[in-house]
Protein backbone atom coordinates (compact mmCIF):
# COMPACT_ATOMS: atom_id res chain seq x y z
CA UNK A 1 0.00 0.00 0.00
CA UNK A 2 1.39 3.51 -0.95
CA UNK A 3 0.55 6.99 0.13
CA UNK A 4 -0.66 9.08 -2.33
CA UNK A 5 0.68 12.40 -3.02
CA UNK A 6 -1.90 14.39 -1.45
CA UNK A 7 -1.21 12.28 2.25
CA UNK A 8 -4.18 9.60 1.43
CA UNK A 9 -4.31 6.33 1.78
CA UNK A 10 -7.07 3.84 1.33
CA UNK A 11 -8.15 1.27 4.64
CA UNK A 12 -8.91 -2.06 3.32
CA UNK A 13 -13.23 -2.61 3.01
CA UNK A 14 -12.10 -5.57 5.33
CA UNK A 15 -10.25 -3.83 8.12
CA UNK A 16 -12.94 -1.67 8.06
CA UNK A 17 -15.89 -3.34 8.23
CA UNK A 18 -14.44 -5.10 11.19
CA UNK A 19 -13.21 -2.08 12.96
CA UNK A 20 -17.11 -0.77 12.22
CA UNK A 21 -15.43 2.71 10.41
CA UNK A 22 -18.73 3.52 8.27
CA UNK A 23 -17.94 6.93 5.70
CA UNK A 24 -17.97 9.84 7.25
CA UNK A 25 -16.57 8.35 11.09
CA UNK A 26 -14.25 11.16 12.24
CA UNK A 27 -10.85 8.80 12.71
CA UNK A 28 -7.71 9.96 14.94
CA UNK A 29 -3.83 9.16 13.94
CA UNK A 30 -1.47 8.71 17.38
CA UNK A 31 1.91 8.37 17.16
CA UNK A 32 4.05 6.77 19.58
CA UNK A 33 7.24 7.35 18.41
CA UNK A 34 7.30 4.22 16.64
CA UNK A 35 3.89 3.50 15.35
CA UNK A 36 1.25 5.57 13.77
CA UNK A 37 -2.51 3.99 14.87
CA UNK A 38 -5.77 5.23 13.80
CA UNK A 39 -8.44 5.20 16.04
CA UNK A 40 -12.04 6.28 16.07
CA UNK A 41 -12.65 9.60 17.58
CA UNK A 42 -15.12 10.22 20.39
CA UNK A 43 -18.55 10.79 18.86
CA UNK A 44 -21.13 12.53 19.80
CA UNK A 45 -24.06 11.30 22.32
CA UNK A 46 -26.81 12.13 19.23
CA UNK A 47 -24.62 10.70 16.89
CA UNK A 48 -24.80 6.64 17.29
CA UNK A 49 -23.55 3.90 14.98
CA UNK A 50 -27.30 3.61 14.21
CA UNK A 51 -27.85 6.84 13.12
CA UNK A 52 -24.27 6.46 11.25
CA UNK A 53 -25.67 3.48 9.26
CA UNK A 54 -28.92 4.79 8.64
CA UNK A 55 -27.10 8.03 7.07
CA UNK A 56 -25.21 5.64 5.21
CA UNK A 57 -27.73 3.35 3.59
CA UNK A 58 -30.25 6.37 3.31
CA UNK A 59 -30.82 7.02 -0.63
CA UNK A 60 -29.27 3.70 -1.52
CA UNK A 61 -32.08 1.70 -2.60
CA UNK A 62 -32.68 1.37 -6.18
CA UNK A 63 -36.26 0.28 -6.21
CA UNK A 64 -39.42 2.32 -5.81
CA UNK A 65 -41.69 0.33 -3.59
CA UNK A 66 -44.84 2.38 -2.28
CA UNK A 67 -45.44 1.71 2.16
CA UNK A 68 -48.36 0.20 1.00
CA UNK A 69 -46.73 -2.24 -1.33
CA UNK A 70 -43.89 -2.73 1.26
CA UNK A 71 -46.51 -3.62 3.78
CA UNK A 72 -48.00 -6.08 1.51
CA UNK A 73 -45.05 -8.26 0.89
CA UNK A 74 -43.87 -8.36 4.49
CA UNK A 75 -47.30 -9.78 4.93
CA UNK A 76 -47.52 -12.22 2.08
CA UNK A 77 -50.88 -10.77 0.72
Amino acid sequence: MRITSKGQVTIPADIREQAGLLPHTDVEFRFDGNVVSIVRAATRKTDSRGARLVAHLRGRGDIALSTDAIMALTRDE
